[in-house]
């Protein structure tokens, strides 16, 4: 199954996604039937229908109450950035002001001028979970998106910290849909393109940490609750990491896919621009 929240003027309405029907399912928000427990009755929902494919799409989950974001998690990324595997997950966090749809644009601060793009898997998080072993980080699994943890790479290193890198404001699409774990294919390729030219590919199989072995970790640290995400980390081929460096500029084409899932298309914009959608 996949479910997406749309736009609808000046409200929201979680869909369940047949083909390129979006069918509203009753709630707000893709958040909101993950809180009230509603998977199975979204996949019989029967409500309006829409045209996905020219819909208004919001950040797949618009609010949720934690983003845990993970650096360091694919083996082709840790070896390009010239650091050994690591123990356990290096952690930190981006708020939800961040996240924009899967055809909006993405913001350019004045402030940064080394924006670069970092393609991930998310994990939606669709039950409750504390110190979760295996079977039940796995069945609090709600399903995956696209994310791009756009990245203000001359913030990111100002200290060793790297939450100012990480959470600018209107920078990180998410989407297109949350998809359930039967919609991803074996070896399901992740790639980024910028203006069309391919700059990651990697097998979500790369990944140090599986979504299992994460939630497991992060929820031994906190409670997981319904609608949270975890981005679980880019793999090679950054723009930071190539001879010579590669940033984001304004008017290019940010695209971010997963098979199963879908497409992130978001052009960047100077900051302050009006909000206009990719189509």
């Amino acid at each position: 199954m996949r479910l997406a929240t749309i736009r609808l003027g000046d409200t929201t309405a979680a869909v369940r996604v047949d083909g390129t029907t979006a069918v509203e399912t009753g709630f707000p928000d893709v958040g909101a039937l993950l809180r009230a427990d509603a998977l199975s009755a979204a996949a019989t929902a029967d409500g309006p229908r829409h045209d996905f494919t020219t819909a208004d799409l919001a950040p797949v989950v618009p609010a949720p109450g934690k983003i845990v974001c993970v650096g360091l998690n694919y083996r082709t990324h840790i070896l390009e950035m010239g650091r050994e595997l690591p123990e356990y997950p290096t952690l930190f966090t981006k708020y939800a002001e961040a996240l924009i749809g899967a055809r909006d644009p993405i913001r350019l601060p004045p402030e940064s001028h080394k924006v670069d793009w970092e393609g991930e898997l998310a994990v939606i998080i669709g039950r409750r979970v504390r110190r979760a072993s295996a079977e039940e980080a796995a069945a609090a699994i709600a399903g995956y998106a696209v994310l791009n943890d756009v990245t203000m790479r001359d913030y990111q290193y100002r200290t060793p910290q790297w939450l100012q890198g990480k959470t600018w404001e209107g920078s990180t699409p998410f989407g297109p849909v949350l998809a359930t774990a039967d919609e991803l294919p074996a070896g399901a390729q992740l790639v980024t393109r910028v203006d069309g030219e391919e700059v990651q590919r990697a097998s979500i199989d790369d990944l140090v940490f599986s979504p299992v072995e994460l939630v497991r970790y992060i929820s031994t640290i906190v409670t997981l609750q319904p609608g949270d995400v975890i981005a679980t980390g880019t793999p090679g081929g950054v723009g930071h990491a190539r001879r010579p460096e590669r940033y984001l500029g304004a008017g290019q084409k940010l695209s971010t896919s997963i098979d199963g899932i879908g497409e992130l298309s978001n052009v960047t914009v100077a900051d302050g621009s009006a909000h206009t959608a990719v189509r």
